[in-house]
């Protein structure tokens, strides 16, 4: 009598790591015919959001000359796969409305394209000299000042704290991501509203961080080929990457408070190799997924 309770607990552990088994054999099963068909391309900022800028230039126009670059090059390159820009003029659009774009669209990837600053930081000057009652007193003035000198790429992830604001999304949205037309024979009726089903949701939470670390690491790997300064993948808790129902990353194309960056984002031969790095990216990780 006394192994009796332990053979219930063995035996539910049992049944539920063969259930788990047959998931994950099925989810692998509809992940190998997963193709990229649609990559929704976000130009960060617009209109009123737009305050970001160097010397001469704004973040939201250098941004959305990118995006248009990029997506031209796509279309000119992967001739199977659909572009979708969540703007294509300067007009602001919500963060939440971003993602919706692509959530709605049932996109494939999220690229969201940004030019990294420099935080300004307060300092006092002496601009000049008076005399106040016979002594020579400096006259100073508080001035804003940030470094020019720090440059390079970088891109970033949804962090692990948001983790679970993508379960309304794929529920809603892309339960159906990775799924053919025949979804309900292979999933003997998949639900992802079902409790029951939320093993499978966890596997598409999974493979979507997983998938969007990859895509980040062959954004940055080809930046660092063209000779770009690798400031390296990160995980944050950006709100227009976190309710993403795809994998999803935000890049940084380099600082639009340095000087020599600004030049060279806004330039043709910069913009054209900036692009190019971006779309060698997806190509890549369109390989690895689909290969």
């Amino acid at each position: 009598m006394k192994n009796i309770p332990l053979l219930r607990p063995n035996a539910i552990l049992i049944a539920f790591i063969s259930v788990a088994s047959v998931i994950t054999s099925s989810y692998q099963a509809f992940t190998q015919e997963y193709k990229i068909k649609t990559i929704v391309i976000d130009a960060g900022h617009g209109g009123k959001d737009g305050s970001t800028r160097g010397l001469y230039s704004t973040e939201k126009d250098v941004a959305l000359k990118t995006a248009l670059h990029l997506g031209a090059l796509i279309e000119a390159s992967l001739k199977d796969v659909k572009v979708i820009y969540t703007r294509t003029e300067d007009v602001f659009i919500p963060l939440y409305e971003r993602i919706a774009i692509a959530n709605n669209a049932k996109a494939d990837l999220f690229i969201s394209i940004h030019c990294n600053d420099m935080p300004s930081h307060r300092s006092t000057i002496v601009t000049g000299y008076k005399k106040v009652r016979g002594k020579r007193v400096a006259i100073r003035e508080t001035v804003y000042r940030k470094s020019t000198s720090t440059h390079g790429t970088e891109t970033f992830v949804s962090g692990m704290g948001r983790v679970n604001e993508q379960d309304e999304a794929i529920k809603r949205e892309n339960a159906s991501i990775f799924l053919e037309d025949n979804y309900k024979e292979n999933y003997e009726g998949f639900d992802p509203s079902n409790p029951e089903n939320f093993i499978i949701l966890s596997l598409m939470k999974n493979t979507f961080r997983t998938q969007s670390l990859k895509l980040a690491k062959y954004v940055q790997d080809q930046y660092v080929n063209v000779g770009r300064v690798d400031r390296g993948v990160q995980e944050k808790s950006l709100a227009v990457l976190a309710r993403a129902g795809m994998p999803a990353i935000l890049t940084e194309i380099g600082f639009i408070s340095n000087p020599d960056e600004e030049n060279y984002m806004n330039s043709e031969e910069g913009q054209k190799e900036i692009t190019e790095c971006l779309l060698r990216a997806i190509e890549n990780y369109k390989k690895s997924i689909e290969g």
